[in-house]
């Protein structure tokens, strides 16, 4: 079936987003399919311990946003496609349930089952690092595709609930339902991948987090993304009219680069080949994303596993003035002489460039990590540096979760469907393994042009960077093809740790991506055991990007201009 195109509407990015966003996309304009993202990596650790202290195990935020369009969307046809059941989607839907019975409605309330592979028996080698995990997971879940999403909304659902998808299956899936698409239509399908991944974030696709922030109008009333999908897989990324915010070919490239590896973006659907796409511009606030190539997807699925990893606090203090470097060693000294440093599991210790000293401990001991820490830094308070003042009180320590992404078959994780609590008969197509493709070749480097000025790198290169894991990634890119050959030519993995030598110990892989005048980099092991474990003040490495963008380098004088929008 084609006929016009699938309107996909996102109202979150992330649990916590804006509780009007949905009632925005609903009243702003027409829209077919009404989506959200609940489920980073780090919000399944935040349910499972909800649920440790019998809260639900899902994301009650929704129902919440739910409230306010339930009706609205079942007077318009429109559907509502969501991963915030997390670790408990069945849960989620009898709440939905609930929630309709009080507002006088009933709608059909489907739900996706098969994704929880805690207490099954797993390889536990992360699939990052080889290593092997000897812990007792916390939770273990798998992503899913689109395909149960697509069974449930065949089957008559109004809404669908999940719990683990990739994130892009919540565009997928509709896809899959409104085009009738087969596991062999792989380049229809990556391009709904790609849509779904522009789309997943919220307003980073209109405007938010964005470079070049001061090109976005009216950002403090920023308007969420919808796609307009199409049956071969293109789409337009657009927004309602009248919102804040900028849908441009800049906006859409920075969320493309965001949390990505390699060129070959893997799922249970389909392999995405992100070398292939194209951006167009086709109107004020409208890109169409087109000529997406697929390859079969893998034969494995990626599970994120959760364990707790034991107690942590952190202790801040501010050093002003003179000999900052002095000072912070005069305030280490103090306080390990009351609590040997050598005593914790690990320690982390961090001198910012304006002046605040962090330290922060682990350990299996919570007692240790606790009062016993942070007592110690406060006593210190009269004999230390002068100047000497906190930002933290003294505290007991928090429990922290690691995320160990793993691999298993796909003939194992066998996904169900519930339709008003009856069984979906659904038969997943089971994705066969198939050879590695081998990477694009990069194209051979342009020698850099001599001569020029001295300038931030960002004057001419937006950048947007994120987590994947323990790992980080950091795109780049830029707006006319000869500043890309410049870019391309400069920006090497070694230069990159010239200019950030924070990441001198980190293997780093850069991948180019042409197609989108931008170039990848995935910093492994920066982040250490993921956000939950991470020391950083900025655990998720989302200012790494504009780190680099601030560091001067010589740019030719015929690639300096305004920069890009």
């Amino acid at each position: 079936m084609s006929g016009p195109a699938l309107r996909v509407a996102n109202c979150s990015g992330f649990y916590g987003d804006r509780l009007s966003a949905a009632r925005e996309m609903v009243e702003g304009g027409p829209i077919d399919v009404l989506t959200g993202d609940w489920l980073a990596e780090l919000t399944m650790l935040i349910l499972a311990g909800n649920r440790l202290k019998g809260r639900p195990g899902y994301a009650p935020t929704f129902l919440r946003q739910l409230e306010d369009v339930l009706g609205p969307c079942l007077d318009r046809g429109i559907k509502i496609v969501t991963n915030a059941g997390g670790l408990d989607p069945a849960g989620c839907a009898e709440a939905v349930h609930e929630l309709a019975a009080r507002l006088g409605l009933s709608p059909a309330v489907a739900y996706v089952t098969g994704d929880d592979l805690t207490g099954h028996p797993l390889d536990l080698v992360n699939a990052d690092t080889g290593e092997r995990l000897d812990a007792t997971p916390l939770t273990a879940n798998a992503y899913l595709g689109g395909r149960p999403i697509a069974a449930a909304l065949s089957a008559g659902a109004d809404v669908v609930v999940t719990g683990r998808v990739t994130d892009a299956a919540l565009v997928t899936g509709p896809g899959i339902w409104r085009y009738g698409w087969g596991p062999d239509d792989l380049d229809p399908l990556a391009g709904s991948v790609v849509a779904g991944h522009v789309i997943e974030c919220g307003c980073q696709a209109t405007g938010g987090n964005y470079a070049f922030f001061q090109d976005v109008p009216d950002l403090a009333h920023c308007g969420f993304p919808l796609a307009e999908l199409r049956a071969d897989g293109s789409a337009v990324i657009t927004k309602h009219p009248g919102t804040g915010g900028l849908v441009s070919i800049g906006t859409v490239t920075a969320q493309l680069v965001y949390e990505l590896g390699g060129p070959r973006y893997l799922g249970p659907d389909v392999v995405a080949r992100f070398d292939t796409i194209t951006l167009s511009d086709d109107g004020p606030d409208r890109v169409l994303v087109s000529g997406v190539r697929g390859e079969p997807p893998p034969g494995t699925l990626k599970v994120a596993v959760n364990y707790l990893g034991g107690y942590r606090n952190t202790m801040t203090l501010v050093l002003t003035g003179l000999d900052l470097p002095a000072k912070a060693r005069v305030a280490e000294e103090a306080i390990w002489a009351r609590i040997p440093r050598e005593s914790f599991d690990a320690v982390d210790v961090t001198l910012t460039d304006s002046g605040l000293l962090r330290i922060t401990v682990m350990d299996a001991d919570a007692q240790k990590a606790g009062r016993a820490f942070s007592s110690a830094v406060v006593e210190t308070g009269l004999a230390s540096y002068p100047g000497f003042y906190g930002l933290t009180p003294p505290g007991n320590a928090s429990p922290y979760g690691v995320y160990w992404p793993v691999l298993v078959p796909a003939t194992e994780v066998h996904p169900e469907v519930f339709l008003n609590g009856e069984r979906v008969p659904f038969l997943a197509e089971i994705p066969l393994a198939v050879p590695a493709v081998p990477e694009v070749p990069d194209p051979a480097p342009v020698p850099p042009v001599e001569g020029g000025a001295v300038i931030p790198l960002g004057r001419i290169a937006g950048a947007r960077s994120g987590d994947k894991g323990g790992n980080a990634n950091l795109g780049v890119w830029t707006d006319t093809q000869d500043r890309y050959d410049w870019l391309a030519a400069y920006l090497t993995v070694d230069r990159l740790k010239e200019l950030l030598p924070g990441l001198a110990a980190c293997r780093v892989d850069r991948h180019d991506l042409p197609n989108l005048k931008a170039l990848n980099f995935v910093v492994h092991g920066l982040l250490g055991r993921g956000v939950a474990a991470s020391p950083r003040m900025d655990p998720q490495a989302k200012a790494l990007g504009e780190e680099l963008r601030a560091r001067e380098v010589e740019v030719p004088a015929g690639l300096q201009g305004p920069p890009p929008q």
